[in-house]
């Protein structure tokens, strides 16, 4: 809780940076509701004492006081929470979204985002931007609603002291309450990774990518079944603990209402024996409704104040782990302008989170500078997971990956992704202009007509170009008003963006044409070759080729045959051709298949 102050008052910075004319109108319902209740309370006893006492004018002055101050009540009743809703809504939507989303992306692997502590996390973040907004208006709630308790029973004490055992008592269902979230906190964190299951499988059973298997295979009973068991998992664990936390107010608000009863007997009866005037028995009775509104008022905002809990301290942990990791990526150097010596790994071994087996398991390997290597090897094999680690999205259980013999722990890396070019198997489908989803492969040159021309061509994505409604400018995506893709136009879009930066350390071909037909991949594969030796020539990158086909990779200036995470062969195709091992056994397989008259 120690953070929440800081946090608040964070938000609501952001909130005057983002909406400041919504921020400053809030502010000043909230200050005019705690003056309401004064002027309520004082206004209505001048006008009973002056009725009293036959004074008419100041009773009719009294009276317009009373009249306006009701009306600033009600005025201020009506537009708090709407004011509050819609400058938290926007805060959250336009200031914490965004900054969310940096966040998760800066965190520089994607260890991350197997994890499922951090899912767990983002997930309840991600649609509770605006409740966590909505905690630090609930908060200023929460100090508006106090103000208004202690001007109440200030009122009420200057009728009788023993009113102000009120305030005391108070504290009791904000307690119960408070305890009561505590519980709603944690079932909300147990019951995210159900949640996530069950959203998964509808948006799969829902999407048109995932529809056309379900509908082809008739699997949506058995998925949509699956979907209502794990929602079910998830409803159930915020159940039970709703229902403790119901318990719980109803306890604090039994004691709170007998201390209450108590204290307005003891009112009406001094008032019965004479002990108080005219004035004094109506200011009791009003401040009492009065003491009961704002008491609810305060408890249901430090409930709502209380219950952020369960989306705050989630958003704290992500901003805590962000920061983690942000820390240990300080006070790192360059990478070089151009490669003498090339990559290497030096006995690697990996793990993926929540798995047993090594996808890597004690890889040592030199790749040249400038040169063309090729890694094939069946699926499983650890191909990819080897060029993940070359692009640092993930590190080393141990060993090192080395970039010129300087351990690449040590390169900054924001520095070495902008020196590497990357094309994978599961690319990115970027529903944007089609100019821009080329062009953010090199952010700096996105309006360059020569780049984006340039990458196109690399791609062989002119004649798609062409046939597109608005060329460059074209919307993609049919359910944006926009042009859908074929599979494999998608993946010529994929390889003009890997083609954008002119000046790679590192170029990475990850089964970049297992959409396209052969005769595509052929024409693909030759026009790559030649941009990986001009790359080679000009900065010493080395082009890193992972393929299933083996037919495409012969000319490969090194060829990396892997399996079970090792390194089992290299060398160049002559040289695994003739040393008659699993190259061979596997290339004269493909061979035959692919050969002219073939029934494979």
């Amino acid at each position: 809780m120690r953070r929440y102050p800081s946090l608040w008052w964070e938000v609501l910075r952001l909130s005057w940076r983002t909406v400041p004319g919504y921020t400053a109108g809030t502010l000043g319902v909230i200050a005019a509701s705690v003056v309401s209740v004064a002027a309520v309370g004082l206004t209505m006893r001048a006008t009973l004492d002056a009725t009293a006492r036959g004074s008419l004018v100041t009773a009719l002055v009294g009276a317009a006081g009373v009249a306006l101050a009701y009306t600033l009540t009600l005025v201020v009743q009506d537009l708090t929470d709407d004011c509050v809703n819609t400058v938290a809504d926007r805060t959250g939507r336009l200031g914490l979204h965004p900054a969310v989303h940096r966040d998760i992306n800066s965190v520089e692997g994607l260890e991350h985002l197997e994890r499922s502590d951090f899912l767990d996390r983002v997930s309840i973040v991600r649609r509770s931007t605006g409740e966590i907004a909505r905690s630090a208006w609930n908060a200023l709630l929460s100090l508006s609603n106090l103000l208004k308790l202690l001007v109440t029973v200030a009122l009420l004490g200057s009728v009788h002291p023993l009113l102000l055992v009120l305030v005391l008592l108070a504290a009791v269902p904000i307690w119960c309450n408070h305890r009561g979230q505590l519980l709603v906190q944690r079932a909300e964190v147990a019951g995210a990774e159900p949640y996530r299951l069950q959203q998964h499988l509808f948006e799969t059973v829902a999407s048109a990518e995932g529809g056309k298997e379900v509908r082809t295979a008739g699997a949506a009973d058995r998925l949509v079944a699956l979907q209502e068991e794990a929602w079910d998992d998830a409803v159930r664990v915020r159940f039970r603990a709703r229902v403790g936390a119901a318990l719980w107010n109803a306890a604090g608000w039994t004691v709170f209402v007998a201390a209450f009863a108590g204290a307005i007997a003891l009112v009406v009866y001094r008032a019965s024996v004479g002990a108080g005037g005219v004035g004094d028995l109506v200011l009791t009775v009003m401040m009492a409704v009065s003491l009961r509104q704002t008491m609810q008022s305060t408890v249901a905002a430090t409930v709502a104040a209380a219950g952020s809990r369960r989306v705050v301290e989630p958003y704290l942990w992500l901003r805590a782990y962000v920061r983690a990791q942000r820390e240990r990526a300080v006070a790192a150097d360059p990478p070089p302008p151009v490669l003498g010596r090339g990559l290497s790994l030096d006995r690697v071994d990996f793990t993926y989170p929540g798995t047993d087996r090594k996808a890597l398991d004690g890889v040592t390997v030199d790749l040249p500078a400038g040169a063309v290597v090729a890694v094939v090897g069946e699926y499983g094999s650890g191909k990819t997971t080897l060029v993940k680690l070359l692009l640092a999205l993930y590190e080393p259980d141990s060993g090192s990956v080395r970039l010129d013999g300087a351990d690449l722990a040590g390169i900054s890396v924001p520095a070495w992704r902008r020196r590497c070019s990357a094309v994978f198997q599961d690319f990115g489908r970027f529903r944007i202009r089609f100019g821009e989803t080329v062009g953010i492969g090199d952010l700096p040159r996105i309006d360059d007509a020569d780049a984006l021309g340039a990458a196109v061509h690399a791609a062989d994505a002119g004649g798609l170009v062409e046939r597109l409604p608005e060329g460059m400018d074209s919307q993609l995506g049919r359910e944006l008003g926009g042009t859908d893709l074929s599979e494999g136009q998608w993946q010529r879009t994929a390889l003009a963006r890997g083609s954008m930066r002119a000046d790679p350390l590192l170029f990475v071909l990850d089964e970049p044409t297992a959409s396209l037909d052969a005769h595509s991949e052929e024409a693909i594969f030759r026009r790559y070759a030649d941009r990986a030796r001009v790359y080679g020539k000009r900065t010493g990158a080395v082009t890193v080729v992972v393929s299933h086909r083996f037919s495409t990779v012969a000319g490969a200036d090194l060829i990396l045959v892997m399996d079970r995470g090792r390194i089992v062969e290299s060398g160049d195709h002559r040289e695994l051709l003739a040393r008659g091992g699993t190259y061979a056994e596997l290339y004269g397989i493909q061979a035959r298949a692919y050969a002219p008259g073939s029934t494979g």
